[in-house]
Protein backbone atom coordinates (compact mmCIF):
# COMPACT_ATOMS: atom_id res chain seq x y z
CA UNK A 1 0.00 0.00 0.00
CA UNK A 2 1.03 3.59 -0.52
CA UNK A 3 1.02 6.54 1.84
CA UNK A 4 -1.96 8.88 1.99
CA UNK A 5 -1.44 11.85 -0.41
CA UNK A 6 -2.79 14.31 2.18
CA UNK A 7 -1.20 13.40 5.51
CA UNK A 8 1.60 11.15 4.16
CA UNK A 9 1.47 9.21 7.41
CA UNK A 10 -0.72 6.17 6.99
CA UNK A 11 -1.37 3.67 4.27
CA UNK A 12 -4.51 4.12 2.22
CA UNK A 13 -7.53 2.06 3.18
CA UNK A 14 -9.79 0.23 0.76
CA UNK A 15 -12.78 2.32 1.82
CA UNK A 16 -11.18 5.73 1.17
CA UNK A 17 -8.48 4.80 -1.34
CA UNK A 18 -6.16 6.61 -2.13
CA UNK A 19 -6.69 8.33 1.25
CA UNK A 20 -6.25 6.87 4.72
CA UNK A 21 -9.49 8.23 6.16
CA UNK A 22 -12.67 10.19 5.48
CA UNK A 23 -10.98 13.24 7.00
CA UNK A 24 -8.18 13.21 4.42
CA UNK A 25 -10.65 12.54 1.60
CA UNK A 26 -12.73 15.54 2.75
CA UNK A 27 -9.63 17.75 2.93
CA UNK A 28 -8.81 16.85 -0.68
CA UNK A 29 -12.40 17.52 -1.82
CA UNK A 30 -12.35 20.88 -0.03
CA UNK A 31 -9.15 21.83 -1.84
CA UNK A 32 -10.85 21.14 -5.18
CA UNK A 33 -13.94 23.18 -4.18
CA UNK A 34 -11.82 26.12 -3.00
CA UNK A 35 -9.80 26.21 -6.22
CA UNK A 36 -6.50 25.09 -4.69
CA UNK A 37 -6.25 22.49 -7.45
CA UNK A 38 -6.83 23.36 -11.07
CA UNK A 39 -6.63 21.47 -14.32
CA UNK A 40 -4.45 23.45 -16.74
CA UNK A 41 -5.96 24.55 -20.01
CA UNK A 42 -4.60 26.16 -23.13
CA UNK A 43 -7.86 27.94 -23.90
CA UNK A 44 -7.86 31.74 -23.57
CA UNK A 45 -10.09 33.37 -20.99
CA UNK A 46 -13.55 34.22 -22.35
CA UNK A 47 -14.17 37.80 -23.44
CA UNK A 48 -16.91 39.71 -21.62
CA UNK A 49 -20.21 39.92 -23.48
CA UNK A 50 -21.24 43.59 -23.85
CA UNK A 51 -24.87 42.48 -24.22
CA UNK A 52 -24.82 40.81 -20.81
CA UNK A 53 -25.14 43.36 -18.01
CA UNK A 54 -23.39 41.00 -15.59
CA UNK A 55 -20.21 41.24 -17.74
CA UNK A 56 -20.23 45.04 -18.09
CA UNK A 57 -18.53 47.21 -15.51
CA UNK A 58 -20.76 50.14 -14.57
CA UNK A 59 -19.49 53.55 -15.63
CA UNK A 60 -19.49 56.21 -12.98
CA UNK A 61 -19.08 59.82 -13.92
CA UNK A 62 -17.71 62.17 -11.36
CA UNK A 63 -18.82 65.79 -11.76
Amino acid sequence: MSACPICKKRDATETFKPFCSKRCADIDLSRWFNGNYAIPTSEPAPMPDPNNSADVVPYSRED
